[in-house]
């Protein structure tokens, strides 16, 4: 057992959680994410219920033990990681789905359901729930709420935080909360819902949530349009979301990223600039949609516009975005991936930075990404075996978030804040806007108890 972690806490929480409360090497697993950034702690909690839940921060709080909750470790941000030790909550164990509300469109969950289990579930309604991050089959609907998750459906449907209704959960000071329920309408007090959803489980722990659902699309379709370079297509960006017809999805990628997939064996033309973009509906009413998107699509720059109309075609027309991620790997072993944000218009002027700061940084840099939403994943790849080569990616690094301030975005659109990149919040905000976030966070969690050291930058010293 871990000489931290004080005898009366291990006893009671071992006595009540039984073989749900893990130490010693059994605690392993739980010290990571998909950072890459690991810490052991100090023990590990499985709890089944809100009464466990309840209990265990009760008793944490007595003896000022950090909680860092966990959900399936496949954030990026080490938001996940134990870094001050402590014990790790997993929710695995609560997955149930509790209650399904087809006839108000929602459903009840506990935050150990597996996205991909719950859409399953639902499909039989006609249901869906729309977060889609490129995890959906492996993470957890309370991790997609804690970080705030959202996908390529994101500029249709809104991320995690546009789709639930309501949360129960813990506080810090170990009180169950209740906000929000299965209504779309609510002008009653402060809106805890949405402020708990994104707060990286510094600010309470979910233990239930009633999440808004859609009616599952009937039909689908694609294109695929090729552009001269980044300002024509951002252009095109401009004027399809100008557009009724919202597009289901609208992703980018840069001339870097297509020659990466072209190299890789996609059979993309040579192009500056793409986009993809998908349609929903149904059968009457998706081929004006999509003629719609097309009509907005053309313009200045425009190479060529490919439409998928089956199943089969729009399988081949995403086949280069999925083939993306894994590609980047065949350039170099180590990835620096950030999902920043900016006003669709200057995505153009991003590109270009990016561009600029690769050819001065000496390494590849990859821009693709949620174009309708200006939420572009800038790749810095590197030899990670390289010492000189990780020194040059890290120093990069926040010249990257110094270029999206500057064009008026923010640090993340989707993954979150965490760790890897906390420490530039106090680029993004002033001095009275994170205070006021440390006022909300000394309100909930009193005691600092709840993942400390993440998401807020230390005050600088007067």
């Amino acid at each position: 057992m871990n000489p931290s972690l004080p005898t009366e806490l291990h006893e009671a929480l071992s006595t009540r959680l039984g073989d749900s409360w893990l130490t010693g090497d059994a605690c392993r697993p739980y010290g990571g994410d998909d950072s890459r950034q690991w810490a052991m702690p100090w023990a590990v909690a499985l709890p089944r219920t809100r009464e466990d839940v309840l209990a265990l921060v009760r008793a944490c709080r007595a003896h000022r033990v950090p909680i860092v909750a966990r959900g399936a470790g496949t954030g990026t941000t080490g938001a996940a990681v134990p870094a001050q030790g402590g014990v790790v909550v997993s929710f695995s164990r609560m997955d149930r789905i509790i209650d399904m509300r087809a006839a108000d469109r929602c459903v009840v969950v506990e935050p150990g359901v597996l996205n991909g289990n719950l859409q399953q579930a639902l499909a039989p309604h006609g249901l869906f729930w729309p977060p889609d991050p490129s995890s959906a089959d492996l993470c957890s609907v309370g991790g997609n709420l804690a970080t705030n998750a959202g996908g390529p459906r994101a500029v249709k449907y809104g991320t995690a935080r546009d789709n639930v209704l309501g949360l129960v959960a813990v506080t810090g000071a170990g009180e169950l909360i209740r906000c929000g329920g299965a209504y779309t309408k609510d002008a009653t007090g402060y809106d805890l819902t949405h402020l708990l959803v994104g707060s990286e489980g510094t600010l309470a722990l979910i233990v239930e949530a009633t999440l808004k659902l859609a009616p599952r699309p009937r039909a689908q379709a694609g294109l695929r349009v090729l552009y001269r370079d980044a300002a024509t297509a951002a252009a095109a960006v401009s004027r399809i979301m100008a557009r009724p017809a919202t597009p289901t999805m609208l992703e980018f990628m840069d001339r870097s990223a297509i020659a990466l997939i072209r190299r890789n064996g996609s059979d993309v033309p040579e192009a500056g600039a793409m986009l993809l973009v998908e349609a929903d509906g149904d059968d009457d009413t998706l081929p004006y949609s999509l003629q719609a998107l097309a009509d907005a699509a053309e313009g200045d720059g425009m190479l060529t516009l490919d439409v998928a109309q089956d199943g089969t075609a729009r399988d081949r027309l995403w086949a280069a975005r999925r083939a993306l991620s894994p590609a980047l790997r065949t350039i170099k072993p180590g990835k620096i991936n950030e999902d920043v944000v900016v006003p669709v218009s200057r995505i153009p002027d991003l590109v270009a930075a990016m561009e600029a700061l690769s050819n001065e940084a000496a390494l590849p840099i990859v821009v693709f990404g949620h174009a309708g939403n200006g939420n572009l994943h800038v790749n810095i790849m590197y030899d990670d075996g390289d010492a000189a080569e990780t020194a040059r990616a890290h120093a990069a690094l926040p010249k990257v978030f110094a270029h999206v301030l500057t064009l008026g975005g923010t640090l993340s659109g989707e993954h979150g804040i965490g760790l890897s990149k906390r420490d530039f919040m106090a680029d993004a905000f002033n001095v009275a806007t994170l205070d006021a976030m440390r006022a909300v966070k000394a309100a909930l969690d009193p005691d600092d108890i709840l993942n400390p050291g993440k998401v807020l930058p230390p005050r600088k010293p007067v």
